[in-house]
């Protein structure tokens, strides 16, 4: 029998994060959800879980998060945004939501509980971050650079927080069939291109559902992605080359 934990999990009110918080739930875990939509925090209050509204662009609101929400064991900071186009026809106010939601709030928010797990001497900190931050990919730059910028946050936290008993989990998945694409590609383009190489949510949810119960450094999903990125350290031409065309029009 695994031993129910305190789970705060963030961008909990759609896709992954909504999937993972209740089927915590039902394993028997003392599940915190936040997010911004109210309607879905509403529907995983009903059923048990803890809810609390928090926007990752607001630093208050992050403060607050700290205020409303005990140290849980463990810390799934899922929250992510994404807009996919060129770099030059990004805005900049899609380029600060990024780097806000998707670097400065999780940065924030993994300092802080990382004090008080240390206090515990005891905790998991798991950041969901994606393949783009191995492997970039055109009409994703920032996004890319998010997920660039936290997987290297978290390899140096892992290091720093290893002799303090606090375990770091980075979960690298490729696109997942989700509401995400939608938001973030208004072309429609992005998930015609990738088809059935997009990810089951279910699969991801199993991942970090089984990265919670027995940590480890990170998880590259698909697994063979694992390999994709190796080979992109040491042939990056020959892998931007060859998938070029899976990101791009004609």
């Amino acid at each position: 029998m695994i031993k129910p934990k305190r789970i705060l999990i963030t961008g909990a009110t759609s896709g992954i994060g909504f999937m993972l918080a209740q089927q915590l739930h039902k394993e028997g875990h003392d599940v915190w959800a936040t997010g911004r939509n109210k309607q879905a925090l509403e529907q995983l209050s009903k059923v048990g879980i803890h809810t609390t509204v928090a926007d990752l662009t607001s630093q208050y609101s992050i403060e607050n998060l700290f205020k409303d929400i005990e140290t849980p064991d463990t810390l799934v900071l899922n929250a992510g945004i994404g807009t996919f186009a060129y770099l030059t026809d990004l805005q900049d106010v899609e380029v600060e939501q990024m780097l806000d939601v998707n670097v400065k709030a999780p940065i924030m928010l993994a300092k802080y509980f990382a004090n008080k797990m240390k206090e515990k001497k005891s905790g998991h900190i798991i950041f969901i971050a994606s393949q783009a931050g191995k492997v970039a990919t055109p009409k994703a730059s920032v996004y890319a650079a998010s997920k660039h910028a936290i997987i290297g946050f978290a390899n140096a936290a892992r290091m720093e927080l290893r002799e303090h008993g606090v375990k770091v989990t980075t979960i690298n998945p490729g696109p997942i069939d989700t509401p995400f694409l939608e938001r973030a590609d208004q072309t429609g383009g992005y998930r015609d291109k990738m088809g059935k190489q997009l990810l089951a949510p279910q699969k991801v949810v199993n991942a970090i559902i089984k990265a919670i119960y027995k940590p480890v450094r990170e998880v590259d999903l698909p697994s063979y992605m694992t390999v994709t990125s190796k080979l992109y350290a040491v042939f990056p031409k020959t892998v931007e080359t060859l998938g070029k065309r899976f990101f791009t029009k004609k």
